[in-house]
């Protein structure tokens, strides 16, 4: 058996039996259990699964995730449009802005077609909501992702690097105290880590929700933050982080 028709059917048995053991593995399709495990390897990088002790367990978080930004974009809209009010008052002084593709951030960029300013974006969603106004949108270009409308690869992250922008918006899928602000598309985690690199400061957008969340990618650590933007007050463990690492706490 190919070792890619291998790999179908090990993400077809992880997906109906939710979780699998190298041992097993092994037995059904005959190979050695270092072949399974390099196999694991392979779909928990792409966010498929986590590997567990002697085996993995099917990523549900990941594969909810995987749907079409149209569809994430009617998800929990009275949040982002609160969130993207509470931080017009900052966004309304800035002249250039790089955005992620993530849903959150559109709804920020959407309050800002009457404003004079430059946006380097990897979204191609932003031309059809900024398409018809004055503002200059410098596209990342790049590979083309149709679910999440996101330009990604070398491409967007060599662009990207030949700006500098006064910030950068980002959203994200989860929120840990110990482990930070992660994603999980690693792709678009990559351009957005350039994006953080060249920007003065970086604002993360997210609701409620997202908090006490763990994905795939890691994207940035809490001291690499400015301003943290959620739709309602956080637990108190929070407001004491972003008092300790000075970040601006907006909700």
């Amino acid at each position: 058996m190919a070792a890619k028709d291998r790999l179908m059917l090990i993400r077809q048995q992880v997906e109906t039996e939710k979780k699998v053991t190298v041992t097993n593995l092994s037995r059904t399709y005959q190979v050695t259990e270092e072949t399974i495990r390099r196999d694991l390897e392979k779909l928990e990088a792409e966010g498929f699964l986590t590997r567990t002790f002697g085996g993995a367990v099917y990523n549900h978080t990941a594969q909810r995730e995987n749907v079409h930004f149209y569809k994430r974009a009617a998800i929990n809209i009275g949040e982002k449009k609160k969130i993207a009010a509470a931080f017009f008052d900052i966004l309304k002084n800035k002249s250039t802005i790089a955005t992620d593709s993530s849903t959150t951030v559109m709804e920020a960029v959407k309050m800002l077609k009457d404003k004079e300013l430059t946006i380097l974006s990897a979204s191609t969603e932003i031309f059809r909501e900024l398409g018809d106004t004055d503002i200059r949108i410098i596209s990342t270009g790049g590979m083309f992702n149709k679910r999440t409308l996101s330009l990604q690869g070398q491409a967007a992250k060599e662009t990207v690097q030949r700006y500098h922008v006064n910030i950068v918006l980002i959203s994200c899928k989860g929120l840990d105290i110990e482990k930070g602000v992660t994603d999980t598309n690693e792709s678009e985690a990559e351009v957005k880590k350039c994006m953080i690199q060249q920007a003065e400061e970086v604002a993360l957008l997210v609701d409620h929700t997202k908090f006490g969340k763990t994905a795939f990618a890691h994207l940035l650590d809490f001291e690499d933050l400015d301003y943290l933007v959620t739709d309602q007050k956080p637990e108190d463990e929070w407001i004491q982080l972003c008092e300790k690492k000075n970040i601006q706490l907006i909700y």
